[in-house]
């Protein structure tokens, strides 16, 4: 378990209301922000003390790891500069009675904040910069002393229901990739029989799954090559792709068993362009086991074509669930 700190000024009332925590992938100028790519980090059952207004306003408990989702439509005008894509993570939040203001109590908490990405000024007042941060055990232990006898209970239970965890992420995932294929259909520019194609690529059938063929053959990881076992997934996912071309590209596909082809699409495992497996540090390992994953060993799964590659670039930098900090 670990524990992290969200900045929630514009964005409280939404994402307590919705159950959520969300952010853009990058800053609008495409750079790294290191309070985004913390959203890779979090998993079903971390503490998140929520900030707001210079009180810590609610505790929540992750219920899911991150997963690509629209800008919420209820953010309005709030991050008017936020792309429209980012990450989003299911959160159940428990309102707090004892709401403390960090700035009362900071002779107790003032040594106990970290020296980098801290979520505090040294007056106790939020650093406006931070999103979601990392919380240091000793810190996340003054808080919970601070709050008192509710946070100390809360941290007892358990409210994680991580079965339902990918299901809580569907109807985001289905909602937006139904727009962009509507879109498609409703193109008279592109041709009816590619509209049909892409719209079956977007569940690694059809046209994508013959032009992924002529670059694999067998699954990467579990070496299954009955085709009727076999889906072919996106590298470069099909609602980030930037062109019609990207969506049907046979180098922008692997073929996968469906359960590695969950674990692809979700970022708990992905490809160095050598062929080595990776897997994510916070995936399950029993599950994978059981899976067909190698966790326990270096598995290279051979070679890939130039273009391949740079789809795998994609996916690292963006789907992989790993910090790079």
């Amino acid at each position: 378990m670990c524990y992290w700190w969200v900045n929630q000024n514009q964005t409280f009332d939404h994402e307590f209301r919705g159950g959520y925590l969300w952010s853009p992938k990058r800053k609008s100028n495409q750079a790294r922000n290191p309070f985004y790519e913390f959203m890779r980090e979090v998993a079903p059952g971390d503490v998140i003390f929520s900030f707001q207004g210079t009180y810590i306003r609610a505790l929540g408990i992750a219920q899911s790891h991150c997963y690509e989702a629209p800008k919420p439509s209820e953010f309005g005008a709030a991050g008017t500069n936020w792309s429209d894509i980012g990450w989003k993570v299911e959160v159940r939040y428990f309102q707090l009675q004892n709401q403390i203001r960090p700035a009362d109590d900071m002779p107790i908490l003032q040594s106990l904040l970290p020296a980098r990405y801290s979520p505090l000024q040294l007056t106790g007042r939020g650093n406006q910069s931070v999103y979601l941060t990392r919380v240091p055990e000793n810190l996340a232990t003054a808080l919970v002393g601070l709050i008192g006898f509710e946070a100390r209970e809360l941290l007892k239970g358990n409210y994680v229901n991580e079965q339902a965890s990918f299901e809580l992420a569907m109807p985001d995932i289905l909602r937006w990739e139904d727009y962009v294929a509507d879109t498609i259909k409703d193109d008279d520019a592109i041709p009816e029989t590619e509209r049909e194609a892409l719209v079956m690529a977007r569940r690694g059938q059809g046209k994508f799954k013959q032009n992924v063929q002529l670059h694999e053959s067998r699954c990467r990881v579990t070496g299954v090559d009955r085709i009727e076992h076999l889906i072919a997934s996106h590298c470069k996912p099909w609602i980030d792709c930037g062109s019609n071309q990207e969506r049907l590209d046979g180098e922008n596909g692997l073929l996968l068993t469906p359960s590695i082809d969950h674990l692809f699409d979700r970022g708990f495992i992905t490809f160095e362009n050598n062929g080595r497996l990776l897997v994510s540090d916070v995936a399950h390992k029993e599950s994978l086991r059981r899976m067909g994953v190698p966790v326990d060993e270096v598995r290279n799964v051979g070679s890939f074509s130039e273009g391949q590659k740079q789809y795998l670039e994609f996916h690292r930098e963006n789907l992989f669930l790993e910090a790079n900090l």
